[in-house]
């Protein structure tokens, strides 16, 4: 749950938190008229019958106070063309995978802080892939930051909206053959965007930062990044500290 905010993470992580092996079965409970039943609906449908119910926030908030899926491990400088940064690394403890905090200065707690989360895109970010404009995007919001005089650059490591290099090169192929990325994602088996965003959030989190002016074009990326991101910054009322804006990157030619 803390990856990804779902029904059936949630499964596994509550027969975990049982002591019970990684496996549930999912079901879905429908209302009369056959559409899927909402936590107002199963609410009523837990008291009528004595269940025992607990929304997907409420696991999120429990795990959140108990568990972690990073751990710090070095902070150097960095000077860059564009400024100089503080680089921190920061290793996902249930996969291993590296992601980068890319800083510039320091921050009060409620203080807003222009932020960017970039997936990597060994393509487009190193070998100038015209494909996208990755590189472009990554590079203006260093630009931005140093002009701010302070930021944060989550620079994850989630090529290919999380299906790794290899298969986003055979995504590539596909879209050669006509298929957009979407599509040729789901031919892969893959879903449209299978990037996760709960261990970038609670990057923000360990960084002190509560309030943001969130650098990005993509709304369903802002949207699943400050749904999470909004559940990490719970104080210990229940109630969240979590505060942003968004400040769009310029766009630049389409390719």
């Amino acid at each position: 749950m803390l990856r990804r905010a779902y029904h059936t993470e949630a499964t596994i992580d509550l027969a975990r938190l049982a002591g019970y092996e990684p496996a549930g079965v999912l079901v879905e409970i429908m209302n009369e008229d056959g559409s899927m039943a909402r936590l107002p609906q199963l609410l009523e449908i837990a008291k009528k019958f004595d269940l025992k119910i607990i929304s997907i926030e409420d696991l999120i908030e429990y795990r959140l106070k108990t568990e972690s899926l990073i751990e710090e491990e070095v902070t150097v400088s960095l000077p860059t063309k564009y400024g100089n940064f503080e680089l921190t690394a920061f290793k996902q403890t249930n996969t291993g995978d590296i992601h980068l905090a890319l800083k510039k200065g320091s921050w009060a707690a409620d203080e807003p802080i222009l932020v960017r989360v970039h997936s990597s895109c060994i393509t487009g970010d190193i070998l100038g892939s015209l494909r996208c404009d990755c590189g472009d995007q990554l590079h203006d919001a260093m630009k931005m930051i140093e002009q701010e005089g302070k930021g944060l650059i989550l620079y994850m490591n989630q090529e290919g909206r999380g299906i790794g290099l290899l298969n986003k090169l055979k995504a590539y192929k596909l879209q050669e053959q006509g298929l957009d990325t979407v599509e040729a994602n789901i031919k892969l088996g893959f879903g449209m965007d299978d990037r996760d965003y709960g261990v970038g959030a609670q990057i923000l989190r360990h960084l002190g930062i509560s309030k943001m002016r969130l650098m990005s074009n993509n709304p369903k990326k802002r949207a699943k990044l400050i749904g999470i991101w909004v559940r990490n910054c719970r104080n210990r009322t229940g109630r969240s500290a979590a505060k942003f804006t968004q400040r769009k990157i310029p766009r630049h030619q389409e390719r």
